[in-house]
């Protein structure tokens, strides 16, 4: 490791110990867990000893190119600032100022990636140095303080299925990463589709998240033993996340992934302040974490390709898809 990627470690880790409204996903230990500490590094804005604003990333080589990206099982990681004060336009000329200094910091690459939390709206000054921006969606239940209000908030559907599955099933927490796994997987051989980690990718995981006290994982078991869902919480001081899931195809019916999502998000107003679902596109996951009365928030993925190659890789790419 050179001295300087040493350096802007060090900082960056001792920012992530004292600040605590850095999330989870972008703490130093989740990006060790999940890449080693040789294969991520930070770009820093500073004012003498004080970090102002962060923008961690994974650096990837694939044979010529270099490739900024983010982890695997990582729902976002971008940009931490510290707020300003004052009058609304000192602190957006402040941020904007920000961020132009990250992109200045970030080092040569080939293509870059990286999905921002959704609190983060403004992508000026990415839009400027001629970055590219999608949008995509995730819904959170805001204020976790009153759980009687919150599964008033839920469909009726879905409180229907949640006093069913409470009959069918009942609802445990075990530190067994392999029995989760398991039944996680199901879900994705049902529809055909590969996983993009392994089971030793999610202990690496695991073992980091049990270490700093952030996570649980709930079951849903039958009086036959059958587990019929499965599903992974992990949390920092502002947020829980529903970062992974999984049910027996053949038990679906007994909607106890729904009773599993009260569950952690009951289990979460214990730890926390509010309750992300880390939203997805797919039109049947999407309405399923809708059911939960959750707000509908916007969140955005930024990329840049300087690589005239890729550039005309994608392009077929996208022309055959058409």
């Amino acid at each position: 490791m050179n001295s300087q990627k040493r350096t802007d470690q060090e900082k960056y880790r001792g920012l992530c110990a004292s600040e605590s409204t850095i999330p989870i996903f972008a703490k130093d230990w989740w990006l060790d867990a999940l890449v080693g500490e040789d294969n991520w590094n930070v770009a820093l804005v500073e004012k003498g000893e004080e970090i102002l604003a962060s923008l961690p990333y994974v650096k990837k080589n694939r044979g010529i190119y270099t490739i900024l990206t983010m982890p695997k099982l990582t729902p976002f990681l971008g940009i931490w600032a510290r707020p300003a004060e004052g009058k609304y336009v000192t602190r957006l000329s402040h941020e904007m100022e920000l961020y132009e200094k990250l992109i200045e910091r970030l080092p040569t690459y080939d293509h870059f990636q990286t999905s921002l939390h959704h609190t983060i709206t403004n992508w000026l000054p990415f839009y400027w140095k001629e970055f590219r921006q999608k949008t995509n969606y995730t819904y959170v239940i805001e204020d976790l303080h009153d759980l009687d209000e919150v599964f008033d908030n839920f469909k009726s559907r879905c409180r229907r299925n949640i006093k069913k599955a409470e009959q069918i099933v009942h609802v445990y927490s075990e530190d067994d990463i392999e029995k989760f796994f398991h039944v996680n997987k199901k879900t994705f051989d049902r529809q055909g589709l590969e996983m993009s980690y392994d089971l030793s990718y999610l202990k690496k995981l695991d073992a980091a998240c049990e270490q700093h006290h952030c996570r649980k994982i709930f079951f849903a078991e039958d009086d036959q033993r059958r587990i019929h869902s499965v599903l992974y919480l992990v949390w920092d001081q502002q947020s829980a996340y529903y970062l992974m899931s999984g049910s027996d195809p053949e038990l679906r019916n007994s909607q106890a992934n729904s009773l599993l999502a009260w569950e952690a998000i009951k289990y979460s107003s214990n730890v926390t302040k509010s309750f992300d679902f880390e939203g997805s596109m797919i039109p049947g996951v999407e309405n399923f974490f809708r059911g939960f009365g959750a707000i509908q928030k916007p969140y955005l993925t930024i990329s840049k390709t300087n690589s005239f190659l890729i550039k005309v890789r994608n392009f077929i790419v996208d022309e055959l898809k058409r």
